[in-house]
């Protein structure tokens, strides 16, 4: 009686920790999709690690969308860097959608600040950052932060780029922590 009572002891332990340890490992997966904050409270969003959506019909519908946990609550600096051909004119047809929640900034990005010899483009193109107006994020959490552009192309046609946007091309969106 003791040796039944024990075995199904140990066989109910083993599928506990094996359920646990199952549970703990679909943890990890999906934490490996979420961008987590820097020391600094900088978030940075590159377009390559993002989930794109295009749609050939309507390019204006592009999006690309990032799973982000905020640590510090607080208004954040909305940017976009772009890499651009022309450092007069960054050349956007048509305005940058970003949400997040129920915010949205809505604007047509001009240069603030040109790096000409940044490490993420090759030349011909030059770094443009460009400043999009602000976020403020009341809690600490998972959001999820959308970008809405004709430039936005998912992986499939990525290398089909049509000649509208040869001339630039988004890179990344960074959210800096705003101070007084």
């Amino acid at each position: 009686m003791k040796k039944v009572f024990f075995g199904c002891l140990g066989i109910i332990t083993l599928i506990l920790i094996s359920c646990n340890n199952q549970n703990d490992k679909n943890e990890n997966a999906n934490a490996d999709n979420i961008v987590l904050q820097q020391e600094d409270g900088t978030v940075i969003l590159k377009l390559d690690n993002a989930e794109c959506y295009s749609n050939e019909v309507d390019p204006s519908s592009n999006t690309a969308e990032w799973n982000v946990a905020i640590s510090n609550p607080g208004r954040y600096k909305i940017w976009i860097s772009s890499a651009t051909k022309d450092t007069l004119d960054l050349n956007y047809t048509h305005k940058i959608k970003v949400n997040l929640q129920d915010s949205q900034l809505d604007v047509k990005p001009e240069y603030s600040k040109i790096i000409q010899n940044s490490e993420d483009v090759k030349y011909p193109y030059f770094q443009a950052d460009s400043y999009m107006g602000t976020f403020y994020i009341s809690e600490p959490g998972e959001y999820i932060i959308q970008i809405i552009s004709e430039l936005i192309v998912s992986e499939g046609p990525r290398a089909q780029i049509s000649a509208v946007t040869e001339g630039i091309k988004l890179m990344s969106l960074v959210l800096t922590p705003s101070t007084r």
